[in-house]
């Protein structure tokens, strides 16, 4: 058996930059469906049981199918307990609930903060004094972009508690496919995800996702559309490439891209029409750009 050849890191970042793109238009195609009022146990169940199917007959297609071995069952059934059952609840709901795709976004941002600690504490990752003013330096930065767009709904409490719960979950779930990733592809890892998910989610899509079901409204393009792009480019696609930035970069350093979400959320945004960004908000896209670049700094030894 060949070698597997290790990626370059310019590949990785240029992966990891996609997947963050994908992501963030996830904001605008998910706030379509919250506006057509479609039960969020539905488009959620949805698009997670047709990720899974697209990359199992991707992985079928190619002969790259791998059975869990018995002892990385629990850490399967754990990664999809986190991602996506817990997160994707909590974060479309805490989208639902703070009224805001800004603030949503400045609370994922947060995930740098709690992955460094993991990948210290489980993967003995190291990090440096730069590092650490990259993280600083990218946080400030969304921030800025953030505080500078939307209001904030009545029941935008509890909606940060469940942005919190999904910063914490996806935390775990990048933690357990860092253990993960030697003994499986990224492609691998993702198919079982997604497919263990849904059989997590089925019980409450069957519970609360058919409410009001109309084939006329459900089967629509102007819904399916949105779910096939949340299905196909930000799960199948963006989760498969974010594996790939984990196990190369490790927990910490993987994690600092996200902090660019709702930077990217915000540039989709401008570019599609939907709002205009002040000065303010390019400034705070910059610091954040820069705050990237310093976390992945590498200080070589002599």
């Amino acid at each position: 058996m060949a070698p597997r050849v290790k990626p370059s890191k310019l590949l990785i970042y240029i992966a990891s930059i996609f997947a963050i793109t994908l992501w963030g238009m996830s904001y605008i195609w998910t706030d379509k469906l919250i506006a057509l009022d479609i039960p969020i146990f539905y488009f959620v169940f949805v698009r997670i049981l047709l990720a899974g199917i697209v990359l199992f007959l991707f992985n079928t297609a190619y002969g790259r199918i791998k059975r869990i071995q018995k002892q990385d069952l629990p850490k399967f059934l754990l990664l999809a307990f986190f991602e996506p059952f817990i997160y994707f609840i909590c974060e479309t709901y805490g989208l639902k609930l703070t009224g805001s795709p800004t603030l949503s976004a400045m609370v994922v941002a947060t995930i740098p903060i709690f992955s460094i600690g993991a990948g210290i504490f489980f993967f003995k990752e190291k990090i440096n004094f730069i590092n650490v003013i990259g993280i600083v330096f990218s946080l400030i930065g969304i921030v800025m972009v953030a505080m500078a767009k939307g209001e904030l709904g009545e029941n935008f409490i509890w909606g940060v508690i469940l942005l919190l719960v999904a910063v914490i979950s996806e935390v775990g779930h990048a933690s357990i496919t860092k253990s993960l990733s030697g003994n499986y592809s990224s492609q691998i890892i993702v198919m079982y995800q997604f497919l263990i998910g849904a059989v997590y989610l089925l019980p409450l899509f069957l519970w609360k996702g058919l409410d009001g079901f109309d084939i006329k409204t459900y089967f629509t393009p102007e819904v399916w559309y949105p779910i096939t792009c949340l299905a196909v480019l930000c799960s199948s696609l963006a989760f498969s490439l974010w594996v790939s930035t984990i196990k190369n970069l490790g927990v910490a350093k993987s994690s600092i891209f996200s902090a660019l979400i709702p930077v990217a959320a915000a540039i989709i945004a401008w570019v599609l029409g939907h709002e205009l960004l002040n000065s303010r908000q390019w400034m705070g896209i910059a610091i954040s750009s820069l705050g990237v670049i310093l976390s992945q700094y590498t200080i070589k030894k002599k």
